[in-house]
Order: C-alpha cells, then sequence, then structure tokens
C-alpha cells in the first residue's frame, strides 16, 4: 500500500537497516520493532541476548535466526543519529501507528467477512475451491452470487468476466482478441483465484505450462485458466456441491485450445 511504500522510503533514508529486516514492512512484528526502535540510535542498543530476548517476548516466529536479523541492522548503512535521528523517529512512530490502525481495521474487516461467509448456504462451494480460502471464496461467492439464473450456461460466467476471447468476422476473415468490456469485478476475481489455483491443483498446474511451453506468457496462461475455472466452479454452483477433482469437469477441460 501507499502508506507503506512511504514508510520504505523514510527508512531508506533515516534507518535503513528496518528496511529487510523482516519479511514484510507492515507485518506486525516489523511494526512491534519499529515503535520499540524507531532509530538506528534506539536499535544501537540491541545486542545478540537483547534482541533474541525482545523477539521471544513479541512472539516472533523464528523464521530468520537472531544473529541474521542482528547482522542485517549492524552491516546496513549508519542512518540519521543526534537531533536529525530523534526528529525523524517521530516520523517513523507516526508511520507505524497509521500502519497498525490501519492493520487493526483490516483485521475487522476480515472476521466480519469470515462470519457473513459462515452463514451463507453456498459456502461449501467457494471454500471446496483450491486455496480459495476465506476472503478470496468470500469475493467469489459475491460476484457469481446465489441467483442461479443470472448464468444459464456453464460458459457465461466466464464470457461475463471476460476470460473468453472476443470473436469477431467479417467475410472470410476471422479476429479473435482480448476481451475488454466485461464485469471487471468478477474478472478480477476469477482471475486472481485461477493464478493461485495451480499451487494447488495439478490440473490447473498442467493446463499453466502447457500453454507456457507453447510460448504464451503468463498473463495469457493466466486467463486460460480463467476460462476453465468458471465452467468447473457453475457446476459445483449449480448443483450446491463442493469441488471434487474426480467429477467436476476435469476431463472436459483438460484439452482447452491454445488460442484463448
Amino acid at each position: 500500500m501507499a502508506l507503506c511504500n512511504q514508510l520504505r522510503a523514510h527508512l531508506r533514508v533515516v534507518f535503513p537497516g528496518a528496511v529487510g529486516l523482516f519479511a514484510d514492512l507492515d507485518a506486525p512484528i516489523s511494526l512491534a520493532f519499529l515503535a520499540r526502535f524507531p532509530s538506528a540510535e534506539a536499535a544501537a542498543w540491541l545486542s545478540h541476548q537483547r534482541l533474541g530476548a525482545w523477539l521471544a517476548a513479541n512472539r516472533y516466529c523464528g523464521r530468520t535466526p537472531t544473529q541474521v536479523l542482528l547482522e542485517r541492522l549492524t552491516s546496513a548503512p549508519a542512518g540519521l543519529t543526534g537531533e536529525p535521528g530523534q526528529a525523524a523517529s517521530h516520523t517513523t512512530g507516526a508511520h507505524v501507528r497509521a500502519l497498525a490502525a490501519i492493520g487493526d481495521q483490516i483485521a475487522a474487516l476480515q472476521a466480519q467477512v469470515t462470519e457473513q461467509l459462515a452463514l451463507h448456504p453456498d459456502r461449501v462451494v467457494f471454500q471446496s475451491l483450491p486455496r480459495a480460502g476465506v476472503v478470496r471464496a468470500a469475493k467469489l461467492l459475491v460476484e457469481f452470487g446465489d441467483a442461479r439464473g443470472r448464468f444459464p450456461t456453464d460458459a457465461s460466467p466466464a464470457a461475463l468476466a471476460g476470460a473468453a476471447p472476443s470473436t469477431r468476422q467479417s467475410g472470410r476473415r476471422q479476429v479473435v482478441s482480448f476481451r475488454w468490456a466485461c464485469d471487471k469485478k468478477l474478472r478480477a476475481a476469477v482471475t486472481d483465484f485461477a493464478a493461485d489455483s495451480r499451487r494447488a491443483s495439478p490440473w490447473a498446474e498442467a493446463i499453466y505450462q502447457r500453454h507456457r511451453a507453447a510460448g504464451k506468457t503468463h498473463q495469457h496462461a493466466v486467463r486460460t485458466l480463467a476460462r476453465a475455472w468458471p465452467r468447473v466452479i457453475w457446476r459445483c454452483w449449480q448443483d450446491q456441491a463442493p469441488y471434487n477433482p474426480a467429477l467436476h469437469g476435469i476431463a472436459k477441460h483438460r484439452r482447452l485450445p491454445l488460442t484463448a
């Protein structure tokens, strides 16, 4: 997000050691560190023992060893010290508090989404999809809705999402092009799901790799998946049944054309 990028740019000048210290700058552990050590001068107090004690007190997952984290701090450029560093630490604190507040709001919204999804009868359909999770499943459910008459055929959702190519013909000349006119929210939900589904679905991964091997771009291969998945989702949605790779249309879509 923009605020996180602003904090990163600020830290590169005043406290470079904090940039890249943890996996994500806006992660709770990173924000907690900056709240406790908002400047390079404050972090200079840390030793291996002190940093280890702080990490344990803040329940750090231990993904990166304490010694590695300390080396990242000590090997980075010095940053600002003295009065300039102290003044800059107030800006650091303001960014941290703003990001923490946004994080709290995101957590609250996710809790509400989780609650509402749990109450919806179609959640079993969308949460059964590979790597759908909670938020992604909720996005798909919202965009598909529960009015089954809206999509009378299995090709309807793919067409509305702009995943199906647009074919124009004049006489003997036929042109297949990207479909620009579509439901943008449905496209975003389907494409996001399709792109990540290949990490948990051998079928989706096989389609993706086949198109990549044929010289197609990553975006083109993902669009092909985004055209295949709505047909499968539509069948589950119509039947109100969880996704089952052995039953729901896998053989039918095993050989999708390379012109999608």
